[in-house]
This record gives structure tokens, sequence and C-alpha cells, in this order.
């Protein structure tokens, strides 16, 4: 690495693992039975429950895969910027109150399997069952993104052999997670999601200062390629179209389907704290994706060498060593850190729960004590780390493109069956199963084609059918539908 002293940035990755597993240890005292690992007792503040959606929705893509994309495509990022904004506002605006309403109306449901279940009454366990199996699916790409971030983190910044960045990545997450469960997840994420947003100010500002006059700063740029200065053309020069702009727009759809991020909902001790903390986490995610983007434009300016495919996601860590002092590095490398645990471990941790919760529990021991549940909870973060891990070992893989497909995958099978759920009363059980189908099996086959209309990202598709899937089952299943609309109505006019 090209920092002077190599030692005084691995002095700084110490400090914060010894912060993570502090918070992880605390956690672990605080948490007494299933409800606490899994929701933290649903007592987050308004402040802890937006840093820690926000944090672990960013994850390592943050400060790696949009620099990246931000570096090679320029102002076409903004629309994927844009969008997740969008997103992000509209998720706390129109799910938040009501999920952290009807999660506790309807059995006090700690998971989102089984918040459905009991909405729609799912006696025969089918809808709960498969909606835990693709969260299980899904997670594990997603999960193993992030284990990618932290091997090219480790890689580039200590020149360890890829396989051991990936297994360090892999255990340090793993321990606080499994041992302290939500608390320790969500505390520190607030920790992470303020050293991830510190840095994507300082780092793009810095860098920037070095050039001095932006307006030369637009000439270099445009002097290299103009069409990274033109948000609706590709680098190449060949137009954006709807269609481009459309999929880089559309990731804020992925918003609704995420468990990671609703759990925050689930927990967020009122409804009433809602308000606040959709602005403090509009905020944040406004700062870092900003940050995010300009740090991919002057890795055009500031890196002489042009990158190459996957190279280009190291654009913030060859910023970082080119520009800082070791020890100020070592505090900026580990944002990346923070971004990537941020993440996985809110995925284990959403893994685990439905593991332990709507499979284990369910399937297979029903009278499960609290203390085995518990102890089924962490052993699953072990299992899944390692599954994930194995997914991890290919360092080819671009993080963004493991990234997109688990955001899609989410965001189709579970983004219009949690929104519908919450709005529309005469929503049937069966309804639900296909709009979980339906829209993750559309993820599943359209990403394996391409050429016209299925360049499209695939969430977009897959949100339409799942849609029309649950409204069109819905209506022609009429068995409980009386019966099911006339406990939503109930539901929503309890005071809250």
């Amino acid at each position: 690495m090209s920092t002077q002293n190599p030692l005084l940035v691995a002095f700084t990755f110490a400090v914060y693992f010894a912060v993570v597993w502090m918070i992880g240890w605390y956690a672990y005292r605080r948490t007494r039975d299933l409800a606490d690992f899994i929701l933290g007792g649903r007592r987050l503040g308004s402040g802890v429950a937006a840093l820690s959606a926000s944090a672990s929705d960013m994850s390592g893509w943050l400060l790696l895969g949009l620099p990246g994309f931000a570096y090679a495509a320029g102002l076409e990022s903004i629309w994927l910027a844009g969008g997740l904004l969008l997103g992000t506002w509209a998720n706390w605006r129109f799910v938040a109150a009501r999920l952290r309403v009807f999660s506790l109306a309807y059995g006090n449901a700690l998971t989102l399997p089984e918040y459905l279940a009991n909405r729609f009454e799912d006696r025969a366990g089918w809808l709960r069952g498969i909606a835990a199996l693709f969260i299980l699916l899904f997670f594990l790409l997603y999960t193993s993104a992030g284990l990618v971030a932290g091997g090219k983190l480790f890689q580039s910044v200590f020149g360890l052999p890829y396989i051991w960045a990936v297994a360090l990545g892999m255990l340090s997450i793993m321990i606080y997670t499994a041992v302290g469960g939500f608390l320790a997840v969500s505390w520190t994420d607030v920790f992470q999601g303020l050293l991830m947003a510190l840095a994507l100010v300082v780092v793009p500002w810095v860098a920037l200062s070095q050039i001095g006059d932006h307006r030369l700063a637009l000439e270099v740029i445009e002097a290299s390629n103009p069409n990274l200065l033109n948000p609706f053309t590709h680098a190449d020069g060949s137009a954006l179209g709807i269609i481009g702009i459309l999929s880089l727009s559309a990731w804020g759809l992925g918003y609704f389907g995420q468990p990671h991020i609703l759990a925050r909902f689930q927990a967020i001790a009122s409804p009433r704290k809602v308000p606040l903390a959709r602005w403090i986490a509009v905020t944040w995610v406004a700062v870092t994706l900003a940050g995010a983007t300009l740090t991919g434009l002057a890795g055009i300016l500031i890196i002489e060498q042009p990158l190459p495919g996957e190279a280009r996601e190291t654009v913030f860590i060859l910023l970082v060593e080119l520009l800082f002092h070791p020890l100020a590095a070592g505090f900026l490398l580990a944002a990346i850190l923070a971004a990537i645990m941020s993440t996985a471990d809110s995925q284990l941790l959403v893994c685990s729960s439905t593991f332990t919760e709507d499979l284990y529990r369910t399937l297979l021991r029903r009278k499960a004590g609290t203390g085995e549940l518990v102890t089924v909870g962490r052993g699953t973060v072990v299992l899944i780390s390692l599954v994930a891990f194995w997914l991890a070992l290919d360092p080819e893989a671009m993080v963004l493109e493991l990234v997109a497909y688990a955001w899609a995958g989410f965001g189709a099978a579970f983004g219009p069956a949690l929104v519908l759920s919450l709005y529309w009363p005469r929503m049937t059980g069966f309804g639900a199963l296909a709009g979980i189908l339906v829209g993750g099996l559309t993820v599943l086959g359209w990403r394996q084609l391409e050429g016209g209309l299925f360049d499209l990202y695939e969430i977009v598709p897959g949100i339409l059918f799942a849609t029309a899937a649950i409204v069109l089952v819905s209506r022609a299943d009429t068995s409980k539908q009386e019966a099911l609309a006339a406990r939503f109505k109930k539901v929503l006019a309890t005071p809250s």
C-alpha cells in the first residue's frame, strides 16, 4: 500500500474492532430472551433506529461499489443515488409506522414471515415457510457481497491473500453478531453509520480541495471524457435511454422489501418516534450518497492510471492512501469495514431469526424453550457465515452486481406483499404467497436474459408481476376476505 506505515493503519483497525466487540459484549449482558435477540425488545429510539436502518442498508457498496460506478460512469450515477434517496424517504413515510403497529397487533410478530403468517392466518405454514426460504436464499448472496467487499479491503490495505482477507472479515462480523444479537447490531450500526458519514464528507472534500478551482476540475473531466458529465449518456457516449434511467432509479423500489431494514421499523419504541427518525435517516442517506458520488468523480481527477474492471471499486481506498497520513487513513479505511459490517451483521441476524423463529420453532421444535432458541439463533449465525464465506471465494466478483441481484430479489418478493398487507384490507394469504413466488422467481429468471427489454433491472418486472399476482389471486380467493378485512380495520382503528 502507498501509506508509509501500515502498522498505524493496523492499529486503527484494532481500535475499531475493540469498540464493536465491547458493544457486542454489553449487548450480550442485556439480551435475556429471543425477543431481545431478534428485535431488542422493541425499544429503539429515533436516532438509533434511523442510523441503524440506514447503516445496515448502505453496505460496503456505498464506499466501494458506488464510488467505483461514479468513477466509471460519471453523472450517470446520479440516477441511482436519486432513486435510493427517494426510496429511503418513501419507506419511512409509508411503511415504518404501520409496520410497527401491525407487527405488534398481529401476534407480536418478531420476523417478516411471522408477520405475514399472522396477518393472513396462515395455519398451514406455506406462506411462512416459503417466505423464510426466499430470505435465506437472497441473504446468502447479499452477505457474500459484504464478505467480498471485506476481502478486497484487507487485500488492498494489507496485501493479504484473498481467502485470508475474506476469512478475517467473516470472523470479525460473526463474533459480535452471534454474541450480542439485535442490540449489538443496532448500537454498532450507530457508531459505524457516523464513521461512514464522516469518511464520505472528509475524503471528497480533501480530494476536491487538491484541485482548488472546481471549474478547472470540470474542464479536466470533460477533456478526459465529456460523456462523464452528461447524466443522459453512458461513458462510451451511447444514450442511457428510458430503460437505463428506469433501471438505475428503480433501486429505490427495493427498500419496501428489505427484511434487515424492516426489522428496525418493527423494533422502534413507538410509532410516534418515526417522523424524527425519518428525517435523520433521509439526511444521513443524502450526505453519504453525495459523498460517495463525489469520491468517484474526484478519483477521475487524482488517480493517474485508469482503473480497469473490478479495480475501480478500490477508488475510495486509493484516494485515502494517496491523500492522508497513515493514522488518519486507518480510521477512514475503517469506514469501509463499518459499511460492510453494519449490513452483514444485520443480514446474519435476520437469517438467524428467520431460521430459528420461522423454521426451527415452527416446524421442528414447537415447545423449544427460550434458552434453546437463543442458542440455535447464535449457531445459525455461525452456519450462515460459513456458507456466505464459501460463496465469497471468487475474487473477481463485483460487489455492486452481487448487491443488485439480492436487492432486486427482496424488493420484488416482499415489497408488494408487505405494502399491500399494510394498506389493502381484502388482500389474502394466497395472494401474498402468489406475490412472493412470482416476484422472487421473476428476478431469478429475468436475470438470465439479456437484450432489449430484458436489459431492464429485474426489480421492475418483478414488482409489477408480483403486484398483479397479489391483486388477481386475492380477488379470486374470497374464502377469508371478509374476516381478514374486518380484523385489518379493527387494528387500524386501535390507538397505537
